[in-house]
């Protein structure tokens, strides 16, 4: 087994703890409820998360980095198994019935399963945030103080038929120091499993402790509620998904949550937006990958901006199907067809290849529209116009502001955290793209040479 020493601790050491926490797995009782099993199921694993946590808070940058690149190079050496698994989850999610958007997030292709090891490796390179000094100083009385960053602990994460998210929350988690336990959903429970073994198996061969991650999906539904509730043995949980999974952990939540929010995105194409760069962006911020959440949801036109005619014309070339409100349907180009926008449409993450258009007068009506229907999640401007520019970016309160770039990019990974653990549109420590940082919290250290407080 190879082995980057950290200190001065053994595998062995880890191993015996973990195993007087219990095994975990579901048990069959006499004398237990099938919701008491889970319950105690659930804890074992967060008892184990704990103290897998304790011994990563100890690692060494190297070791950490070490773990992930295990992680890389197996996922790519056993990417048959992994499709395999996941061909299963996605032929289920196809005979019952699943949309074609969650389809595509469900989905692991040997391109996909190459960018999550890439990322992996993008991790292993980026400096380590544990230890890193947020700010010190030295008092009158000779005090040292230094405010650090350090792990969060045990991070829980529920999310949906987004396999990716295995990889990306394991690795952020390992190389800030955190346990984390993951409850994927039914929809890529073989894809899933897979993984987990596989990031388990990698965590093992390299000395880290392998219960640094877990699932429990073995446990359903009644595990994620149990999940919610581990208040004391869970630090802090992240839901990911759609409106229904983040509002329901939301609201049923016991544990601290780090809210990450659906992306009703705009994009306010203004009256001085030249035309090629405007079709281009559109067309990259609505068609490249459809049914994720920095994909625009809805188009602000101004009512003099040039390059209208051609942004709708190349969206509706690319198949995009347009709910343009009255104004918008009577400039029209030729051979451009969209059906009426109702309410609904101001409000909807599609997900789909699905535009809302509207027509306003200036920007004081765009930012007025964004500000009724915002998500918080990404708004951007294409302009010529540095004040209209500056004025967007001060008055638009969202996590990300996008001037003249695809709303593409509010993602980890491109703007080089990485990875992500998810979206947060909360008003936190973490807001936008979630990466090494944000699973940090901080404490204080205070040394002195016997000084006492007057």
């Amino acid at each position: 087994m190879s082995t980057v020493n950290a200190h001065s601790d053994t595998v062995e050491d880890v191993t015996a703890e973990s195993e007087q926490a219990g095994s975990g797995t579901p048990e069959q009782s006499g004398f237990r409820t099938a919701a008491e099993d889970v319950e105690a199921g659930v804890h074992a694993a967060a008892d184990r998360a704990r103290i897998a946590a304790r011994r990563l808070a100890r690692a060494n940058r190297a070791w950490k980095d070490l773990g992930l690149q295990e992680i890389s190079r197996n996922i790519v050496a056993k990417r048959d198994l992994v499709l395999a698994a996941n061909a299963k989850d996605v032929a289920a999610g196809k005979e019952k019935g699943t949309s074609e958007a969650l389809l595509d997030r469900l989905t692991l292709t040997p391109e996909r399963i190459d960018g999550l090891a890439a990322a992996l490796q993008m991790l292993a390179g980026l400096p380590d945030p544990v230890g890193s000094v947020a700010r010190g100083q030295t008092l009158p009385n000779g005090l040292r103080l230094r405010q650090v960053h350090v792990p969060m602990g045990v991070v829980a994460a529920i999310y949906e038929a987004r396999p990716n998210v295995t990889v990306d929350i394991a690795g952020l988690a390992l190389k800030s120091g955190n346990a984390v336990l993951l409850r994927g959903g039914s929809a890529a429970e073989n894809t899933n499993a897979v993984l987990v073994d596989i990031i388990r198996d990698s965590l093992d061969a390299v000395g880290l402790p392998a219960d640094a991650v877990q699932s429990v999906d073995a446990y359903g539904r009644a595990g994620a509620n149990v999940l919610m509730k581990a208040r004391g043995k869970v630090d802090v949980l992240i839901p990911r998904g759609g409106r229904d999974l983040i509002q329901t952990v939301v609201a049923n939540a016991a544990v601290p949550v780090i809210e990450t929010g659906e992306g009703n995105v705009h994009i306010y194409l203004d009256h001085s937006a030249p035309v090629e760069m405007a079709v281009d962006i559109l067309l990259n911020a609505k068609t490249q990958r459809p049914s994720v959440c920095n994909t625009v949801e809805t188009l602000l036109v101004h009512r003099d901006a040039a390059a209208a005619g051609d942004v709708l014309a190349a969206l509706a070339a690319a198949g995009v199907r347009l709910h343009a409100d009255e104004r918008v349907r009577a400039m029209l180009p030729t051979g451009v067809d969209a059906q009426p926008a109702v309410d609904d449409d101001w409000g909807r993450e599609y997900m789909d290849l699905d535009l809302a258009v509207a027509m306003v007068d200036d920007m004081d009506e765009a930012l007025a529209h964004i500000r009724r229907w915002t998500t918080g999640h990404t708004e951007a401007i294409i302009t010529n116009d540095l004040a209209n520019a500056e004025r967007f970016i001060a008055e638009i309160d969202s996590a990300a502001v996008i001037v003249n770039a695809s709303t593409r990019f509010t993602d980890g990974g491109e703007l080089g955290l990485g990875a992500e653990v998810g979206i947060s549109t909360q008003k936190m420590h973490a807001r936008g793209p979630m990466g090494l940082r944000e699973l940090t919290t901080t404490k204080w250290i205070v040394q002195g040479d016997g000084q006492i407080r007057i």
